[in-house]
């Protein structure tokens, strides 16, 4: 008999914040679903008080999702308290999660209070907490560097207070795994009412050795393990959950535990994830790297071929690493795309089959074949669309290698039709002067990507841009077979993503102005 280990997901909140452009709401949207269809139990799915547009986020996550529980993070601050109760509060079930720091160095250098203030600040906001929910966690930031007697007095205190939940922090990646197992170990020794709450840790990676950290944890008695997926979040970053996962499934025999998720859905969600965030998975990395399945040496390869198990411990089917086995034509009806995205684990609520059939028939015309992941490709940048107040309707380039490109755009903004010519040094730069002047929104691009997605000379090229307007950084992205076509699809996701923003701007200012009155 194995005992179940709730896994606690923070790629929206401690994964984003770490990411050079915030997420859009659909595209936050988007990594919650996949997370709900891999089977997390908990969604951390954002800070509410931090900015309204987070607050939205949050507040259509918590409406959406069913399967999961949505949870959101504030401070030990009434006001914090409150945003995350009313961004939640169209949810079924939620958890609030609410935090404060308990080591000495971040209490009397950060907060300057006394450990006694901020034992009467935690009670308090875990109070504050319950009255909008009886699902609390709280957190003891920094716990890895905090004093053993004040970390006990602080979970004590906590369940007593009404924490149905307490997480054991290592904030900045400084035990080893011997010390952070010892330290759960001492709270269930010391602690008297600990049985009453689920003990939860979260751990980063400075050392290296966040998901080392989380499994001595749970050996010694934690339930609750938190982490990201692909390991994104701060500095060096999380527990990667993926890592997590697999450890529980291929190692059940040592540790006695599970959990709920799917695993043959972690390669997809971990494509996801990088996609939406602009942030490639290393090839190397366990589980979801590109080499995780490969074998290069032919003894390894000798001895694959004899018994797969010779050199691997788990299948690539385990994790959903996918065999494109399946090719589709322009003559393949609705229902084969309906079907071959059921196959790959997607759902009729996860995108619009006309918009995307219509794509399909586009892509089949110029390739002939369309493969897996070039279906992949077509559903993650449709359901990558924000409302589209700036569409592309027409683009045409000519260059050479002795003289500037010329482009023309027209584009759909709004309710009008604008077009515009510019030239420039390249074929980009001319189609990025031309947007740049229909527009009216000169934007900083910090970065430029260009990556084949699939093979052949006729792959869908991926364009990944990250831009800076009025100080603030957006991610945009676009998909084609042309190129230049695709980046103009990258800016104008910019564009849309601004033009979202200044709304949630309006609508705030509004706000503000209609309390004042």
């Amino acid at each position: 008999m194995t005992e179940q280990v709730i896994l606690f997901d923070t790629t929206l909140r401690d994964g984003e914040q770490a990411l050079a452009a915030s997420l859009s709401v659909n595209a936050k949207l988007q990594i919650a679903t996949a997370l709900e269809s891999l089977g997390i139990d908990i969604i951390e799915a954002g800070f509410p008080v931090s900015s309204p547009g987070d607050f939205d986020s949050v507040q259509q996550i918590a409406r959406t999702v069913k399967h999961s529980r949505v949870c959101a993070l504030a401070r030990a601050v009434e006001a914090d308290i409150d945003a995350a109760g009313q961004a939640l509060r169209v949810a079924d079930q939620f958890r609030i999660h609410t935090f404060i720091s308990t080591s000495d160095i971040h209490v009397q250098s950060k907060l300057k209070r006394s450990f006694t203030d901020v034992l009467t600040m935690a009670t308090g906001a875990i109070k504050h907490a319950r009255r909008y929910t009886d699902d609390v966690e709280f957190s003891c930031e920094d716990a890895g560097r905090t004093p053993p007697d004040n970390l006990c007095r602080m979970v004590e205190a906590a369940i007593n207070a009404g924490a149905t939940t307490v997480n054991i922090p290592d904030t900045v990646g400084y035990t080893t795994p011997s010390e952070f197992g010892g330290i759960i170990t001492d709270l269930f020794n010391r602690v008297p009412n600990i049985h009453k709450a689920i003990i939860s840790v979260h751990c980063h990676d400075d050392l290296g050795l966040s998901v080392a950290n989380s499994i001595a944890a749970l050996e010694a008695g934690a339930r609750q393990v938190e982490g990201t997926i692909n390991g994104l979040g701060e500095r060096a970053g999380n527990a990667a959950l993926e890592e997590i996962m697999m450890i529980l499934k291929t190692r059940q025999d040592r540790l006695g535990l599970h959990c709920r998720a799917d695993a043959s859905k972690l390669y997809r969600t971990s494509q996801q994830v990088a996609k939406l965030c602009n942030t490639p998975v290393q090839v190397n990395k366990a589980i979801v790297g590109a080499n995780a399945f490969s074998h290069s040496s032919g003894i390894h390869q000798d001895g694959v071929l004899k018994s797969q198990n010779t050199y691997e411990i788990m299948t690539p089917e385990s994790v959903g690493v996918p065999r494109n086995t399946l090719n589709m034509t322009s003559r393949s009806g609705r229902h084969v795309i309906k079907h071959r995205l059921g196959e790959l684990g997607y759902h009729d609520h996860h995108y619009d089959l006309d918009g995307l059939y219509q794509r399909f028939l586009a892509l089949a015309d110029k390739k002939g074949q369309v493969f897996d992941y070039d279906l992949e490709a077509l559903l993650f940048i449709q359901n990558q669309q924000t409302e589209g107040h700036y569409q592309l309707r027409q683009l045409h380039v000519q260059a050479g290698s002795n003289h500037f490109a010329t482009a023309s755009v027209e584009l759909q903004i709004g309710e009008q039709i604008v077009t515009e010519a510019a030239t420039g040094n390249g074929p980009v730069d001319s189609v990025y002067r031309a947007i740049e002047r229909a527009t009216g929104q000169p934007l900083n691009i910090q970065s430029f990507d260009i990556a084949a997605k699939g093979g052949g000379h006729d792959a869908l090229g991926q364009v990944d841009i990250t831009a800076e307007f009025n100080g603030r950084v957006f991610h945009g992205m676009g998909l084609s077979t042309d190129i230049i076509e695709a980046a103009a699809e990258a800016r104008l996701y910019v564009h849309n993503l601004i033009w979202r923003q200044q709304q949630i701007d309006q609508q705030k200012q509004q706000q503000q102005g209609k309390e004042a009155v």
